[in-house]
C-alpha cells in the first residue's frame, strides 16, 4: 500500500515541481550563492577582478581638495582635481538628512547595508515590466562612490566584454563592501561619507561644495526645498542639473517633495504640496568655483608651486589629500586691496585710452610706434607655434587664421564683452591694458597680509608681485641713502643739487632730475633730497659710498635679484620684484632685522592634525640706528616741503606716522609707491604689459600719479576697519635714542668721518614710542 503522501504527490504533479523548486532555491541560497559571493571576494581564477583591501575598507580614502584658509579663518580657495571638501554628520542639516533618507533609502536605519524588501520590489518590476526604482541602499551607493566597483581598475575576465556580467559582478562587490562598511562605521558616519563623495555636477563633488555652488550656503543651513533640489541631482548630475536642464531638475525636485508629503515630513497637506511644486528653483546664487574666481587668485596660483614642492618632499598629493593650508593673508585686507586697485585702475585705464586715442601705445625710445609690434607678439604665442606645426612656417593658412575674425569673450573694466575679433586684433586689444601689483606685509613678523598680482586672473595670468620684475626707479634710492647713512652720513647732511660728472665707458654721465635739468644749485639735506627724489644728489652719494657698497646694502636688507654694479643703479636700473622691495623696506621698520616675506603658517591633514608649522626666516641686516634713520628719511617724503608724499590725505597722517617713496622709470614705463607704517609695509607697481607701453607724458605715468592713489585708498580703508589690528601708530625708536641729531635746523655740517661724533642738539622723548 502506497503511503498517502506518495499518492498525493503522484496525483498532483505541481506539488512535485514545487518541492523540486524549493530544494533548488534552498541549495542556491545556502550553498551556491555563498560560494559565488566567496569566489567574487577571492577573485577566483581572475574572473571577477580584485576587491579593495581590508585596510582600505576600514579606512576608505576619498580624494579631497586641499583648502587655503586665511589668518581670519576664511576659505580663500581650493586645489583640486575634483572639487571636494568634507563635512561631518553634525555639520549637515536635519532637513537634508531626512530628505535624503525619505527619497533614497527610508529603511536605512533598519537594514545592514542591503534592503531585501527593496530587492523584491525591483524583482516584481522586472516581471511586470513596470520598474519601481533601484534597490541600492545608501551604503551600496557609497561603496560605488568610494571604490568605483564598476570601473576598469576592479574589472575581471567575466565583465571585460560583457556589460551585463560587469553590472552583476559590480553589484555583487557593492553588496560585499556595503557589509564591511556597515560593520566598521556607524550609520551617521556612512551618511556623512556618502554626502561627501557624491557628484552633484557643476564641478561640485560633495555636499559642502554643492551647497556653496548652487545656493551660496552651508550644509547645516539647507532647508528641505533646497535639499530636494540637491537630492534630485543625485539621480543624474547632468540630466537633473537645474542650470543645464532646468525642467528636468524641477520635475525631479517635485518628485522628492511628493515623497516628503507621503511620509508626512514638513508638508502636511496636498494644497501645501501643490503650492511648493509651483515655486521655481532659485538660482540667483549659483556660482561654479574655479581658480579664476574669489579672493587672492594670483596668490593662490603663485604659491601652488611652493605647495607642490613641499608635497613632493613629504610624499603627499596636494590635489587629493584634503590638506588645510593656513596662510598669513587676511581676507578682509585682501578684499580692501583688490577694491582699491580696481577703483584706481578702472579710472586710470580710461585716462590711458583718452591719452592714446587714435594711436597705439607701443613706442620706441624716440616716441615712434614700433612697427609690426602685434604680429611679432603673435609669433611669440603658443597658438602660432601650433599653426607652424600644423601648416609649416610662412604658410598662407597661418595668415588666414591670424586675420580671420571669430567669436570671443574679452575683458573690460565694465564686465566681460562678447565680440568678434581676429587673433591679431585680440592681441592688439589686450596690449592696450595697464597692469598693477600690490603686496602688503606686516614688518614685525614678515606675514604677507594682502597680495594682488594683477587686474584680472582669468585674462591676465602673469603675477606682478613675485613673478614679475621691473626697474624700481627711485624706490631703489632708499638703498643708496641707507648705505650712505650706514657709512656715517646723517639725515641732516647737506649737498648741493648739482649734477656730478661720472665717468662711464664711452664718456661722462651727467645725471638729470625729473624735470630734465642738471640741478637747481640749491643746498638741501639728504633727507630733503630723498623726499623730493632728487637724482643729482642720489648720484653724488653713490659716488661717495661706492656702488659695491650700495649693492651689498641692498642685498643685506632683502633684495635677492642680481644688481648691476654701475653708476646708473642709483636711479633703479636693475630689475627687482615687488615682493623683494616690500621685504627690504620692512627691514627699516623692523629695526634692522630682515624677515623674508612668508605666507604659510601651518599645514594640517584632512583630520586637522598639524603636519608642519612654518616660521619666518630672520637675520640681522643693519643696525638698529641705521634702520631708524632710514625710517626717518622715508617719513621725509610726507613731512618735507616738496616731498613726493606730501599730498597724502590729512586723515591718513593725523595722529599717525607714515613714510613713503615714489618711483618712476624712464619714459614712465613703471610707476611705483612704497608706503611704510609701523605695522604695515605696502608696495604697489603700475605699468604696461611691456616697457614700450606707457604714457607719453612722464608726469602722467609717475608713481605718484599711478601707484600712490592705490596705496592711499587701501590704507584709508584699512584704518576705517576697526576689526583689523593694523591701526594708526608710531614707529619704534632705538632703545637708547638716536646717535645723531635729527633736528636739521641746528645741525652743523661735518665730514662723514666725524658726523657720528656730533652730539645730539635735541633730546627726544621716546617714552611713547617704546
Amino acid at each position: 500500500m502506497k503511503k498517502w503522501y506518495s499518492i498525493f504527490v503522484i496525483e498532483r504533479p505541481w506539488i512535485k515541481k514545487l518541492v523540486l523548486g524549493f530544494w533548488i532555491f534552498f541549495i542556491f541560497i545556502l550553498v551556491l550563492f555563498p560560494l559565488y559571493i566567496q569566489s567574487v571576494n577571492a577573485d577566483w581564477m581572475g574572473l571577477y577582478g580584485g576587491m579593495p583591501s581590508l585596510r582600505s575598507l576600514e579606512n576608505p580614502e576619498n580624494d579631497l581638495s586641499s583648502e587655503l584658509i586665511s589668518s581670519d579663518g576664511v576659505s580663500l580657495g581650493r586645489y583640486y582635481r575634483h572639487n571636494r571638501s568634507q563635512v561631518t554628520y553634525e555639520e549637515v542639516s536635519e532637513d537634508l538628512i531626512n530628505t535624503l533618507l525619505i527619497s533614497e533609502d527610508h529603511r536605512y536605519f533598519d537594514h545592514s547595508g542591503m534592503d531585501f524588501i527593496a530587492y523584491l520590489r525591483v524583482f516584481k518590476g522586472l516581471i511586470t515590466f513596470s520598474p519601481a526604482g533601484g534597490g541600492s541602499t545608501i551604503t551600496q551607493q557609497l561603496a560605488k562612490n568610494l571604490y568605483q566597483t564598476r570601473g576598469s581598475e576592479l574589472e575581471g575576465k567575466l565583465g571585460r566584454n560583457n556589460n551585463i556580467l560587469r553590472l552583476i559582478v559590480g553589484k555583487t562587490k557593492e553588496w560585499i563592501i556595503a557589509v564591511y562598511l556597515e560593520k566598521h562605521f556607524t550609520k551617521q558616519e556612512i551618511l556623512a561619507m556618502y554626502l561627501n563623495t557624491a557628484d552633484f555636477g557643476s564641478n561640485a563633488f560633495g555636499i559642502k561644495v554643492a551647497t556653496e555652488t548652487f545656493f551660496d550656503n552651508t550644509p547645516d543651513s539647507l532647508d528641505y526645498m533646497e535639499s530636494a533640489v540637491l537630492i534630485g541631482i543625485l539621480q543624474g548630475s547632468t540630466r537633473f542639473n537645474p542650470v543645464l536642464n532646468y525642467d528636468n531638475s524641477l520635475r525631479k525636485r517635485n518628485e522628492v517633495l511628493t515623497k516628503l508629503y507621503r511620509h508626512g515630513y514638513k508638508i502636511d497637506s496636498r494644497e501645501m504640496l501643490d503650492s511648493l511644486m509651483a515655486l521655481p528653483i532659485d538660482l540667483d546664487n549659483y556660482n561654479v568655483a574655479n581658480h579664476n574666481k574669489g579672493l587672492a587668485t594670483y596668490f593662490r596660483s603663485v604659491i601652488r608651486q611652493d605647495l607642490m614642492d613641499w608635497c613632493k618632499e613629504n610624499g603627499i598629493d596636494l590635489w587629493e589629500s584634503g590638506l588645510k593650508i593656513h596662510v598669513t593673508l587676511d581676507s578682509r585686507m585682501q578684499e580692501l586691496a583688490e577694491q582699491a586697485m580696481e577703483a584706481q585702475m578702472k579710472g586710470l585705464q580710461e585716462s590711458f585710452y583718452d591719452h592714446w586715442k587714435g594711436r597705439n601705445p607701443w613706442i620706441d625710445l624716440d616716441g615712434k610706434e614700433i612697427k609690426n609690434f602685434v604680429e611679432s607678439r603673435f609669433r611669440q604665442s603658443e597658438r602660432y607655434r601650433e599653426l607652424v606645426r600644423k601648416y609649416g612656417k610662412d604658410h598662407d593658412s597661418i595668415r588666414i587664421v591670424m586675420t580671420t575674425p571669430r567669436p570671443m569673450t574679452v575683458f573690460s573694466w565694465n564686465g566681460e564683452i562678447d565680440t568678434v575679433l581676429s587673433p591679431l586684433d585680440s592681441i592688439k586689444y589686450f596690449k592696450h591694458f595697464l597692469h598693477a601689483g600690490l603686496m602688503a606685509m606686516d614688518p614685525r613678523n614678515g606675514a604677507v597680509k594682502a597680495w594682488v598680482g594683477g587686474i584680472n586672473h582669468k585674462y591676465f595670468k602673469y603675477d606682478h608681485v613675485r613673478q614679475g620684475k621691473r626697474q624700481p626707479g627711485s624706490t631703489f634710492k632708499a638703498f643708496v641713502y641707507g648705505s650712505a647713512i650706514e657709512n656715517g652720513y646723517p639725515p641732516c647732511y647737506k649737498l648741493l643739487d648739482v649734477s656730478p660728472s661720472i665717468p662711464i665707458p664711452g664718456g661722462i654721465w651727467y645725471p638729470k632730475n625729473a624735470d630734465g635739468k642738471e640741478g637747481s644749485g640749491e643746498e638741501m639735506t639728504i633727507r630733503q633730497a630723498m623726499a623730493r627724489s632728487v637724482n643729482t644728489i642720489t648720484a653724488q652719494l653713490m659716488q661717495k659710498v661706492g656702488v659695491n657698497n650700495v649693492v651689498d646694502f641692498a642685498h643685506r636688507v632683502g633684495i635677492e635679484s642680481h644688481l648691476d654694479a654701475v653708476p646708473s643703479l642709483a636711479l633703479g636700473t636693475s630689475d627687482v620684484s615687488l615682493y623683494e622691495l616690500v621685504g627690504a623696506y620692512s627691514t627699516f621698520v623692523n629695526q634692522g632685522i630682515h624677515t623674508r616675506p612668508y605666507f604659510i603658517t601651518r599645514i594640517e591633514d584632512k583630520n586637522g592634525n598639524v603636519i608642519e608649522n612654518f616660521v619666518p626666516k630672520t637675520r640681522e641686516a643693519i643696525s638698529e640706528q641705521t634702520a631708524y634713520k632710514m625710517v626717518f628719511m622715508l617719513m621725509g617724503g610726507v613731512e618735507e616741503s616738496g616731498g613726493t608724499s606730501r599730498g597724502l590725505s590729512y586723515d591718513l597722517k593725523e595722529e599717525n606716522e607714515i613714510g613713503g617713496k615714489t618711483g618712476t622709470t624712464d619714459n614712465a614705463s613703471d610707476g611705483w609707491y612704497m608706503g611704510v607704517t609701523p605695522n604695515l609695509v605696502t608696495g604697489i607697481w603700475v605699468g604696461g604689459d611691456e616697457r614700450s607701453i606707457h604714457f607719453r607724458n612722464w608726469a602722467l605715468g609717475s608713481g605718484g600719479r599711478t601707484a600712490r592713489p592705490i596705496w592711499e585708498s587701501f590704507m584709508r580703508a584699512v584704518y576705517a576697519n576697526k576689526d583689523l589690528e593694523h591701526g594708526k601708530s608710531t614707529f619704534k625708536r632705538p632703545a637708547r635714542g638716536v646717535d645723531v641729531s635729527l633736528d636739521c635746523s641746528r645741525y652743523t655740517m661735518g665730514a662723514p668721518s666725524d658726523s657720528t661724533q656730533v652730539a645730539p642738539t635735541r633730546e627726544w622723548d621716546f617714552s611713547e614710542a617704546q
